[in-house]
């Protein structure tokens, strides 16, 4: 499967680099930053430097890989947890805005699935971005996953828990695996739920 991972280097998209390459997916992973490729092209990936904002860009650089399944794993999130609520604006224009433009993107290059990065709770003040981030997905055919509140490493959370939902950041990227096939639909990944809980859109 060739697959086009926007976010290849946030604390999911870095893991899923390996696995995929591991088990003969070719892959494209994308970031915003020239300084990452060379760790996305250690990981078994082509590395795209792209900004989901820049739609013509962005056309092009999905267009020529010709993916088969477009995977949202981006966030704008600060490096530290107490900075989260200054980043909410944002974060909630990677959910809204540049959701469509890579749902637009992964139309025109001919990519059969798309599957999406959400959360399995309610952040303060994000619910209805989080909302129109998951209906746009739905309504495109897509995969929605919940995740829970991610714990482990290169996380918020190294060496503590936060409340549930959680998932620990490298079961989050080995679960996701699983869905590569998935043809729609939202997906809870949790530690409550150690499989996959498949929810009605």
């Amino acid at each position: 499967m060739r697959v086009f991972l926007a976010g290849a280097t946030g604390v999911i998209g870095i893991r899923l680099l390996p696995l995929l390459a591991g088990c003969g997916h070719q892959v494209a992973g994308m970031t915003r930053s020239h300084d990452k490729t060379t760790q996305i092209a250690a990981l078994g990936a082509t590395p795209v430097v792209c900004d989901v904002f820049d739609t013509a860009a962005l056309l092009d650089a999905v267009g020529a890989f010709s993916p088969d399944l477009v995977m949202h794993q981006l966030t704008d999130l600060p490096d530290e947890r107490d900075e989260i609520p200054g980043y909410a604006k944002r974060n909630n224009r990677i959910r809204t805005e540049g959701t469509s433009n890579l749902l637009a993107a992964a139309a025109a290059g001919g990519a059969g699935r798309f599957l999406a990065q959400s959360i399995a709770w309610a952040p303060p003040g994000s619910g209805q971005a989080v909302a129109d981030h998951e209906r746009l997905v739905l309504d495109a055919g897509g995969v929605v996953v919940r995740y829970g509140q991610l714990y482990g490493p290169g996380t918020y959370y190294p060496g503590d828990l936060p409340a549930p939902p959680r998932i620990h950041v490298d079961d989050a990227a080995r679960r996701t695996m699983a869905l590569l096939g998935a043809l729609g639909g939202i997906m809870v990944l949790t530690d409550e739920d150690d499989g996959v809980s498949n929810l009605a859109p």
